[in-house]
């Protein structure tokens, strides 16, 4: 049997007040006495009335909720990101809603078609294409958009993100540093722009080094995955000794723990064999079976950078769009020294 709730309506006659009263209790409580307030709430309370506050939410024309749409949530990169955004949603009392677009564009599509339509205050994305014509079309809609790890050729939304060309040079000056001269760059697809930038920070560290660009072997992936990783690694295995890199630079500790696997189940040693440098320096990374140098981002400032630029767009009417960029930092383990 279905019981049902209790209604405004049954608090006010059970506590002998007002719909008004029962109201201003909820929401302006300022504006009743003590004596009357304590009443209504032992009412509620003995009721086990609870607000409906989707209904208010509705009157309002504004939902108590942020939106991080994610490229993966298999990547661990992302959560954290989204738990960073969580902290600061909850600073301001709202909940978050989060979604995945499993980095497809159809996908992402529908995500943010069903956020607008619950009048979410704010989305925060990382999206497939930053620049894409979807994006701007729901920030023309009235809905505040914050780019998270991702920036746009227009400086129309606000963005957060890394220096990834900086992070890709931090990751090779390591490895030359250490005396490699035959390094591999492992990722892909190019087409995601931070596999791009970290290229072309390799590069440059590459040429500032003055070695030859072309000796910077590349291994594109299909996908950021531990599995593509490991594939990685077959590949490399297969060359011949002389062309065979003694480091590698992956695009994401993902990458990078799988690499990492294959070279240890194929008897090598690392770094002997293989040093490994990885990117974002999520948790596994320092607790892999050989502790991994990774490329840090910080993941948990991005996240709360970006849900305070989202809630001060939507609630300044003065808000200026802001661009930040962090500077990633290398932290060096056993996978390289």
């Amino acid at each position: 049997m279905t019981v049902r709730s209790a209604s405004v309506k049954d608090v006010a006659a059970a506590a002998g007040v007002s719909l008004g009263t029962v109201s201003n209790v909820l929401n302006r409580p300022d504006r009743v006495s003590p004596a009357t307030r304590e009443r209504v709430e032992r009412v509620m309370a003995e009721l086990g009335f609870v607000r409906n506050e989707s209904a208010r939410q509705l009157r309002a024309g504004k939902s108590r909720t942020l939106a991080y749409v994610m490229l993966d949530t298999g990547n661990p990169f992302f959560t954290d990101v989204a738990a960073g955004i969580d902290d600061a949603a909850a600073d301001a009392s709202l909940s978050l809603f989060l979604c995945n677009s499993d980095n497809r564009r159809e996908r992402e599509a529908a995500h943010l078609a069903l956020l607008e339509q619950q009048r979410v205050q704010g989305i925060l994305i990382t999206p497939v294409d930053a620049d894409a014509d979807a994006l701007d079309q729901v920030a023309r809609r009235g809905t505040p958009i914050v780019v998270v790890d991702r920036t746009r050729r227009l400086e129309d939304f606000c963005s957060v993100a890394v220096d990834d060309v900086l992070g890709g040079r931090l990751a090779v000056e390591h490895l030359v540093d250490r005396g490699h001269r035959k390094v591999a760059f492992v990722g892909g697809p190019a087409t995601i722009g931070q596999v791009a930038d970290r290229y072309a920070g390799a590069c440059a560290a590459w040429r500032d080094a003055g070695l030859d660009p072309a000796s910077l072997l590349l291994v594109e992936t299909s996908d950021m995955t531990v599995a593509e990783g490991r594939s990685a690694g077959s590949r490399l295995a297969g060359l011949p000794a002389r062309r065979r890199p003694t480091a590698a630079f992956c695009a994401n500790d993902l990458l990078a723990l799988g690499l990492l696997q294959q070279t240890i189940g194929s008897g090598c040693s690392i770094p002997d064999d293989l040093a490994i440098v990885g990117y974002d320096d999520i948790d596994f990374a320092a607790a892999a079976a050989v502790p991994l140098t990774s490329v840090r981002q910080p993941r948990h400032l991005l996240g709360r950078t970006a849900a305070r630029l989202v809630l001060d767009e939507a609630t300044n009417p003065d808000h200026v769009h802001e661009q930040v960029s962090f500077d990633p930092e290398l932290v060096a383990r056993a996978s390289t020294l």
